[in-house]
């Protein structure tokens, strides 16, 4: 029953079906997200998650459309590239009407999707191709379970709220549901122009159609809480909002393009995923970690997902920072694992997290977030030169600080660990948060509390990170203290976690402080920080690209060596675009950029096998099979911010690309462009008040660097 032991983790994922046998499509607009089924129905079979989100509960759990009885064929359905719309073709069956059989191929059925302000519109078109006129059934069934997302993930709960009978009106039904958290919630479903027969599960149509005319209907789901009606609005008006939205709203303040169209795919999708994940938060823009599982603001993908791509648009981080400030834990709060100082894990709406049933409302269990928030602010700083931001955030910067001396090494030994407070917390709160993540080469499980390597890395390289926003700000004895602090813990991080016998980096060190012996792809994590000495750097780099560690397609989180290898896994030895990003980011810091090419190719590959170009959270850590595709994870986010962003630090450490906007300097250290790309441009390159356009370019092994623009004085330095 070993091998079995993720069954006992509260929030394990449910998995009755594979995802890789039924492509959902997926929209997303602010606290509202929906998945449908290609053809643009909502049904209860496959993974179970289809559904129409709001504020982490499912409004819509079913909706089906029928001509007649039957379900129309499918001609082709795909989400526009910018992500606003979802269109699908349909067409007739072979159907038996009252006039006679009607053949297949003569009614096109046209739906567009959109979300907008909690709303999921739809705009149906049937169009007769035929000679002679057709009259046909419209049936459309639906249903609200009003679901907590964590129900649909499989939480069991001993109690739910009151389903509420529906209100019939004429042209809409109101389907309610009265949780035990007080809170009435409602879909209103909206249909013009009224249909002929309406109840509170179904709606029929009779249309006539003439031959070669459309007839057209809309309908609109409308998700709200009792005493907070939302204004009406039509499917017009929304499409009209949606492409009318100012420019500001869109992800990349700098255009990347290469000689590549796969690779522009790969970019455009990437910004385009990036774009419907932000959700405008009254502290700036916030990317939600990932749909369906995931919508909502997380601390460490917030971070990560700024990093990923603070050279193309700094306004990212800038929203992330802020949020997370405002969010920072004052007080200890065991049920919430809160210490003054910390940074938020993760915060949910819905009525399980408003009844405590799950302690995720507002939730402080992750030991990374707080150093990594430090990381962002000072790499924010290095690439803005925006010093009245650091000016606003020192103050949370120096309590996150203080949290990594005080609650985050409760024994005092020097390095930052952690042990939950509730029992109903995450049990590891690293970046690999399953139940069997931290583990000794035996495969025996590891006792708390933990110090994770990669977690010693973020903290020296907070350290130093604050040291720098301390010059800016004329803190100069501060930040030689801080200097002196980060040393110390290179130097006692070198002597415990070195493991010369694995060349690399020890996973952990468990309660008793023995290292967990484990080749894992957090070492990696360790290069991104510039902890490592460099010849343990390169050593550590050759291990995680060995046959054990690279599948081919990305550097697999668990070695294929070590006792808990599973390809199939969560976290031990599947493969994660965003822990790969990082690594090559780490790579490129050691000047071994030729690997974090090799890193970026096995990705770019990957891309052009998954569905729409999407990189998906992760993917199963099989070796690479000529002719074959990676191998899907069952129950992977798509989109996933974090994964979504990983394209675009991948091509900066294949550059060298390196920022300081406080010395108005772009620096390229040995860029490097693999075979498949011949040409790099980068349009509208901002450094604090100027802007520079640059071309790079590939002469065999050479990399050439023009600029055919620059607006204001930017210095360019070329590291041969």
């Amino acid at each position: 029953m070993e091998d079995v032991i993720r069954v006992e983790d509260d929030y394990y994922i449910l998995a009755t079906t594979s995802r890789a046998d039924e492509r959902t499509r997926v929209l997303k607009d602010g606290d509202t997200f929906a998945v449908f089924d290609p053809y643009g129905d909502v049904q209860s079979f496959g993974m179970g998650e289809q559904g129409v989100y709001h504020d982490g509960t499912r409004h819509l759990s079913r909706l089906e459309l029928r001509l007649g009885k039957v379900r129309p064929l499918l001609l082709s359905s795909t989400v526009r590239e910018n992500n606003d719309l979802f269109p699908v073709d349909l067409t007739n069956p072979d159907l038996e009407l009252e006039e006679g059989m009607l053949p297949r191929g003569l009614l096109h059925l046209f739906r567009s999707k959109l979300l907008y302000d909690g709303r999921c519109f739809e705009h149906l078109r049937l169009s007769n191709h035929g000679l002679a006129p057709i009259r046909v059934n419209l049936l459309l069934r639906f249903g609200a379970d009003f679901a907590d997302i964590f129900e649909v993930r499989g939480t069991k709960r001993e109690a739910r709220g009151l389903a509420l009978e529906p209100e019939v009106h004429p042209g809409s039904v109101v389907l309610r549901y009265h949780g035990l958290d007080g809170v009435r919630r409602h879909t209103r479903l909206v249909f013009t122009p009224p249909p002929l027969e309406l109840s509170g599960s179904g709606a029929r149509f009779e249309l006539r159609l003439p031959s070669q005319e459309s007839s057209t209907l809309d309908i609109t789901v409308v998700c709200e809480n009792e005493g907070a009606p939302r204004r009406d609005v039509t499917y017009a008006e929304a499409v009209q909002t949606m492409t009318r939205r100012p420019a500001e709203w869109r992800v990349g303040q700098c255009r990347v393009e290469t000689s590549n169209e796969s690779f522009n795919d790969w970019i455009n999708r990437s910004l385009a995923d990036l774009h419907m994940m932000l959700t405008f938060t009254e502290h700036g823009p916030y990317p939600y970690a990932g749909v369906p599982w995931f919508s909502t603001a997380f601390g460490r993908d917030g971070i990560l997902t700024a990093l990923e791509m603070l050279v193309l648009d700094p306004r990212v981080a800038r929203g992330v920072l802020r949020y997370l400030a405002a969010k920072q834990a004052t007080e200890v709060v065991p049920e919430q694992d809160a210490e003054p100082g910390k940074i938020l894990h993760e915060t949910r709406g819905g009525e399980m997290a408003a009844l405590g049933e799950i302690p995720f409302g507002l939730y402080y269990g992750s030991v990374d977030s707080t150093p990594l928030f430090v990381v962002l602010a000072g790499a924010y700083y290095e690439r803005t030169a925006d010093r009245e931001l650091v000016q606003e955030l020192w103050p949370h910067i120096e309590r996150a600080l203080a949290w990594t001396e005080t609650y985050g090494d409760p024994d005092g030994d020097g390095f930052v660990e952690y042990s939950r407070r509730t029992p109903r917390g995450l049990a590891h709160q690293g970046w690999k948060d399953s139940q069997d993540s931290v583990f000794h080469a035996d495969g025996e499980l590891a006792d708390g509390p933990v110090a994770l390597c990669e977690v010693q890395g973020y903290t020296y390289a907070a350290r130093r990170a604050a040291a720098e926003m301390a010059d800016a700000l004329g803190l100069v004895e501060r930040a030689i203290e801080l200097r002196r602090k980060a040393e110390m813990l290179r130097q006692r991080f070198e002597d415990v976690f070195w493991s010369e016998d694995l060349a690399t980096y020890a996973l952990a060190l468990d309660g008793a402080k023995r290292p967990c012996r484990v080749r894992t792809s957090n070492a990696g994590h360790c290069l991104f920080t510039g902890i490592a000495e460099l010849e343990r750097a390169r050593r550590t780099a050759m291990t995680l690209l060995s046959p054990e560690s690279f599948s081919g397609w990305g550097i697999r989180t668990v070695a294929a060596n070590e006792r808990r290898y599973n390809p199939m896994s969560y976290h031990n030895g599947s493969v994660w675009p965003h822990d790969n990003a990082i690594i090559a980011a780490g790579f490129a810091r050691y000047d071994l950029g030729d690997m974090a090419v090799r890193t970026m190719t096995g990705l770019f590959d990957a891309s052009l096998f998954v569905d729409l170009h999407r990189q998906p959270e992760l993917f199963c850590g099989f070796k690479r099979r000529p002719g074959e595709g990676p191998t899907l994870y069952p129950v992977a986010c798509s989109p996933q911010s974090w994964a979504a962003a990983s394209v675009f630090l991948l091509l900066q450490s294949a550059l060298g690309l390196h920022i300081d906007a406080p010395r108005k300097r772009i620096v390229f250290t040995r860029p490097r462009l693999p075979a498949y790309l011949e040409r790099v441009s980068l349009t509208g390159l901002t450094v604090s008040d100027a802007s520079i356009d640059l071309v790079l370019e590939r002469h065999g092994e050479d990399v050439s660097l023009t600029v055919p623009a620059r607006r204001g004085k930017i210095e360019i330095l070329t590291i041969k």
